[in-house]
């Protein structure tokens, strides 16, 4: 089976963001910075693309200019162990200049989304339908997901 690398759009913060995506994700590392040579789209020396591991998982940045920015539409899940996780990743990711958003979602300070939930978030919301439900409008009330009021929710409590 094909490996899925995901390939973010910079127009100059490529290099940046690979770095402080880095500093944030245990397991993570750069492997391969490449620069415009002479003669191409950009001015020679500057970077290019970077290739990098997020806590294993193949990463790829691309300085490709102005012309495409981030939205909502694609997004980048981190399911979190415990409420620990959820509040560091939360925390760094939101962090100078970021945007939280509504139901476990952020924007970072390059502008591009992240859920940011916690182990078992999924099997909650697609499990029992009234127990999701109540998970559901408890969710819609957060910013950062609360693990032990989403249950307490789900539970009726």
């Amino acid at each position: 089976m094909p490996r899925l690398t995901p390939n973010l759009w910079f127009d100059t913060a490529a290099l940046e963001a690979a770095e402080f995506y880095v500093s944030i994700f245990p397991n993570s590392r750069i492997n391969h910075v490449t620069h415009y040579p002479e003669g191409g789209m950009r001015e020679a020396g500057m970077v290019l693309t970077v290739e990098y591991e997020l806590d294993g998982q193949q990463m790829t940045h691309i300085n490709g200019g102005p012309q495409f920015t981030f939205d909502e539409a694609v997004s980048l899940l981190i399911e979190c162990a415990d409420q620990v996780e959820v509040d560091h990743f939360w925390e760094r990711l939101s962090a100078d200049g970021g945007q939280p958003g509504p139901c476990g979602w952020l924007k970072d300070k390059y502008g591009f989304s992240w859920q940011v939930v916690p182990a078992g978030f999924v099997e909650l919301m697609t499990g029992d339908p009234e127990r999701a439900g109540r998970a559901m409008a408890a969710m819609m009330t957060m910013s950062k997901l609360d693990l032990a009021a989403l249950l307490a929710a789900a539970d009726g409590e």
